[in-house]
């Protein structure tokens, strides 16, 4: 099918604020490799990141060094204004979070340096050289949570620990990580990539010695950090899971790339929550017949056998033939998909955490855009009206379209706003846009799969109150509780609107006590997402044009990863 992007426009003169962008990524990559890695940027595949104390200073530093640069230049275009508002946002924001003591602190159970491992998911494993790099990154294991544990002594002796909570659920992580039996690293370097990688010469018994070497210094690093986590930090944590509104506002402007009013917010949550809920209970009446409850709707569903997925093999499968049906019929209608974006591999993640996430290619796409799941080795069948709406997310038109695009604009574009200029809120926010978008294109128009969109929608809601409700120690309506909001009363909150198996909902819960501001950033991100493209439309209107919505997309992710508040200003002002 012919698109629109089937070849990369004019190239644009690079200007001096694009070299200012391109030497900051260039800097910051050599800084901190393991981001490197997972924003496909090659070169640093074998070094680590230094996350001690002088670590963290070092990149706040380059910040600094950055933004002082910014200021003596003028943008010439309407690129260059868009690039010096997000960089002047995002690395203003680093250096605002490295003075409260935001990095070093981090300690949690999805997206710290306890997950560290996560980033040899994103590593190419087809080579020999390849295979030389993690030894080396494997290797490197040692320092790199050794100046991770430099800087949470140094967080604890000024009072900033994280909850108990979070150091029990690290702590179990790393015990894992540790043990030689359950470790990852020891099935890593002796799976069937590395053996279909390495052959019987010389170089590649050395890579594999390296290799063997590298996973038992990670799984001895793991074993010390559990140990100093178990023995020192975790007589230091406090109980209170919550944050306060200081630090949470912080972190809520870090994830959103935007300021809202907090307490208007949650007031929205509640009423957003309440709308989902009777627009679920009006498609559960199609499904189960009038009268019927979400819950009976549900069992319907679970019990019809056309909807049922056996096994991993027939879920790759299923997620692969969806996300391509869906880029066949998007590309060339409702969006112009370029060429390099139309594969996206659907892989079963190594980890059996049960998260759902997508990986961007690499700058050069020999790395294609990937959709993991993350399968709990209990859980061997699936429903797929609840997820065909979790494609649509992780894929197109959701992560892959948005950021594939991203990466595919570099005729337009510097790296760092292809490349790094990741914000939750923007990202996050585009994929429940999208899962929507789909609804309104008849995609879900199936009522099983429209009831599995409302109920992740329904999900995102809760957390919107759960979330702004437990950190900043808001009411909690009578019906969880009254009083004021804390774990136990979201606990409850999460397991009467998400229709999950007990494990998910806990990781979940833990997930968001630990990760304050991140999982509102999804269900606030699509709000700012629509209120934009209705400002646009209004815009248009005011001036007497027609609005397309078509043309909205393609310019909105032309942006690449911005700010929500630059998105904003870039369509209504």
């Amino acid at each position: 099918m012919t698109t629109t992007h089937e070849s990369s426009p004019a190239p644009r003169t690079p200007t001096a604020i694009d070299a200012i962008a391109e030497a900051h990524i260039d800097r910051y990559a050599t800084l901190d490799p393991v981001s490197a890695t997972g924003v496909g940027i090659a070169g640093h595949d074998h070094e680590m990141t230094d996350f001690s104390p002088a670590g963290h200073a070092a990149r706040a530093d380059l910040s600094r060094a950055t933004l002082r640069e910014l200021d003596g230049v003028t943008p010439v275009d309407d690129i260059d204004r868009v690039t010096l508002a997000a960089m002047r946002e995002r690395l203003g924001l680093e250096v605002e979070l490295e003075e409260a003591g935001e990095p070093q602190r981090e300690l949690n159970n999805i997206a710290s340096v306890v997950q560290l491992r996560d980033v040899f998911d994103v590593m190419p494993t087809g080579t020999p050289e390849h295979w030389s790099n993690i030894a080396a990154r494997l290797n490197a294991m040692p320092d790199a949570l050794g100046g991770y544990v430099e800087s949470l002594r140094h967080s604890a002796s000024q009072g900033r620990v994280a909850a108990i909570r979070q150091v029990e659920e690290a702590i179990r992580q790393a015990d894992e990580l540790a043990d030689p039996q359950t470790s990852f690293f020891t099935s890593f370097v002796a799976g069937p990539e590395a053996d279909a990688a390495l052959d019987d010469s010389s170089s590649c018994s050395i890579v594999r010695a390296e290799l063997e070497r590298g996973a038992t210094a990670a799984r001895q690093a793991y074993a010390n950090l559990a140990s100093y986590l178990r023995d020192e930090l975790a007589p230091q944590a406090p109980a209170a899971d919550g944050v306060g509104r200081e630090r949470y506002g912080l972190l809520s402007r870090t994830f959103l790339g935007a300021t809202v009013d907090l307490d208007e917010t949650y007031r929205w949550g509640l009423e957003e929550l309440a709308r989902v809920v009777a627009e679920q209970e009006a498609v559960a009446a199609q499904i189960a017949g009038p009268g019927a409850t979400v819950e009976q709707a549900v069992a319907v569903l679970d019990q019809d056998p056309t909807r049922r997925l056996e096994g991993t093999d027939a879920l790759r499968r299923w997620m692969q033939e969806t996300s391509d049906a869906a880029i066949d019929a998007l590309d060339g209608v409702h969006f112009a998909i370029a060429e390099p974006l139309r594969t996206l591999e659907c892989r079963i993640a190594p980890t059996q955490n049960g998260g759902i996430y997508y990986t961007g290619p690499s700058d050069d796409f020999s790395r294609p855009g990937r959709m993991w799941w993350s399968v709990p080795p209990e859980v061997t069948t699936f429903n797929t009206w609840r997820e065909k709406t979790t494609v649509y997310h992780e894929g197109v038109p959701g992560h892959h379209l948005q950021i594939g695009q991203a990466v595919f604009e570099r005729a337009t574009l510097n790296t760092w706003r292809r490349l790094a200029c990741w914000i939750s809120g923007h990202g996050e926010g585009w994929a429940l846009y999208a899962e929507r978008l789909m609804a309104d294109l008849g995609f879900l128009d199936d009522a099983g799969d429209r009831l599995g969109m409302l109920d992740g929608q329904r999900m995102r809601a809760a957390r919107v109150v759960f979330d702004i409700g437990v950190h900043l120690g808001l009411p909690a309506p009578a019906e969880y509780g009254g009083g004021t909001w804390d774990a136990d009363k979201g606990w409850e909150l999460l397991r009467s609107n998400i229709n999950m198996p007990e494990a998910f909902i806990r990781f979940e819960w833990n997930r968001y006590l630990g990760w304050p501001g991140q999982a509102p950033s999804y269900k606030v991100g699509q709000r700012l997402w629509e209120e934009t493209r209705d400002g646009a439309a209004a815009a248009a209107r005011a001036r007497g044009e027609e609005f397309s919505l078509r043309d909205f997309h393609a310019r909105a992710l032309a942006l690449g990863g911005v700010p929500l508040d630059v998105l904003k200003g870039t369509f209504v002002g």
